[in-house]
């Protein structure tokens, strides 16, 4: 049985309005099933395929042709050139719902989709399982299983090894995708620097430091580490700028999309090992901060994460910017909510009085407001998908 997305009521509305859909994400994060189980009467065809790909190629107009009810057509990034013949093809009629686009994000995807389809598509970002849709019944969660497992749905699905599962990714993701992408001579000298990107997760990106432990030049650094954000392999959270007339740091924090992935680059191959690992803090840091990404990005929005840091070492781990007000967020993996917790969100509120509001999310299992604070359990981060401009927790 296929599990329900959050975001199919999103995906059903936009694809009633629009020509074209645009579904993007990593690879194995579910694009393909969704569309099928939400579309089952249109058309499917994969350009990954070596047939389907040299005819889309050889002769567009024939192509399209043979879908001119419309279509779902998978692995786009395998034949951008279409994308100008879908947009000739959508504007002889003024009918929604044509056809649904999915692709693994290249460098040149988005840039291309935007380029040729500006005002006919609404681009859709789909992640990995969320947490309330790989566990429907959360309060049985054990924390260091649920980093470890991750949230890939093939796991989920096929109830996968974590680490054979991830150990297979890697190796397809660098055999299929970075050989695309980069003219790289030694792969292991970019595996080495994946594996030391997973350990700086949750951290201050400092390029230099980085380059210089994985072996390569600054430029080289910058080129893969945008490789591995144009394929949502990992975001870069930028640091929030306000006055507050404090000296800020400017770099941003690195987060893998998924924590099991990290953990797997981190040589983490049981549950057991998570319990006293030295970066369990910034794993569970991850999986807070990747949550409130996939909520923003099932409600077709841009992530409106932030995090702050001033040169004397106070810092918010996640600033949410509503535009006309900030909620910030500290994360904390322990289970037993200490005053310490609450120390530099009041810090915070001096600077900013304007700030009421505020939350922690910690590894227990009690959620409550406590003097304008929200103490979240992490079983209960789904509260944050309904969060908005009012700053309420309905706890």
């Amino acid at each position: 049985m296929l599990r329900n997305r959050v975001i199919e009521k999103k995906l059903r509305h936009l694809f009633a309005q629009y020509p074209v859909i645009t579904v993007t994400g990593p690879r194995q994060s579910g694009k393909t099933t969704l569309c099928k189980k939400l579309f089952p009467k249109l058309a499917y065809t994969s350009l990954e395929n070596t047939e389907m790909r040299t005819r889309a190629q050889k002769d567009p107009n024939g192509f399209l042709k043979e879908y001119a009810h419309g279509a779902i057509l998978d692995e786009i990034q395998r034949a951008p050139e279409l994308l100008s013949y879908i947009q000739t093809e959508v504007d002889k009629s003024n009918q929604s719902g044509r056809y649904i686009l999915t692709g693994s994000a290249q460098l040149s995807l988005l840039a291309n989709v935007s380029q040729s389809l500006a005002g006919r598509t609404s681009l859709i970002t789909l992640l990995p399982f969320s947490f309330s849709e790989a566990y429907p019944a959360p309060k049985a969660v054990d924390l260091d299983e649920m980093i470890y497992t991750g949230f890939f749905p093939r796991i989920f699905d096929k109830k996968l090894d974590p680490t054979e599962a991830m150990a297979s990714y890697c190796s397809t993701y660098i055999d299929r995708d970075i050989r695309t992408l980069l003219n790289i001579k030694d792969l292991s000298l970019f595996e080495t620097f994946l594996r030391l990107c997973a350990n700086r997760t949750g951290q201050i990106l400092n390029f230099s430091s980085l380059a210089a432990d994985a072996g390569v030049n600054h430029v080289t650094a910058h080129n893969w580490m945008s490789v591995l954000e144009a394929s949502y392999l990992v975001f870069r959270v930028k640091p929030h700028h306000n006055n507050l007339n404090k000296r800020l740091i400017k770099a941003p924090k690195l987060y893998f999309t998924d924590p099991g992935l990290a953990c797997y680059l981190m040589n983490i191959e049981n549950t057991r090992s998570i319990a006293h690992h030295p970066l369990k803090g910034a794993l569970f840091e991850t999986f807070v901060v990747m949550e409130l990404i996939k909520q923003r990005f099932n409600q077709s929005k841009r992530p409106n994460l932030f995090h702050w840091r001033d040169n004397t070492g106070h810092e918010i781990d996640v600033i949410l910017d509503f535009g006309n007000d900030v909620f910030p967020v500290e994360i904390k993996s322990g289970q037993t909510v200490a005053q310490e917790f609450f120390k530099n969100l009041d810090m915070y509120r001096a600077l900013n009085p304007a700030c009421k509001k505020g939350a922690i999310v910690y590894g227990g299992s009690q959620t409550y407001e406590t003097n304008n604070t929200y103490v979240v359990s992490f079983r209960d981060i789904n509260l944050f998908s309904k969060l908005d401009d009012r700053l309420i927790l309905d706890i």
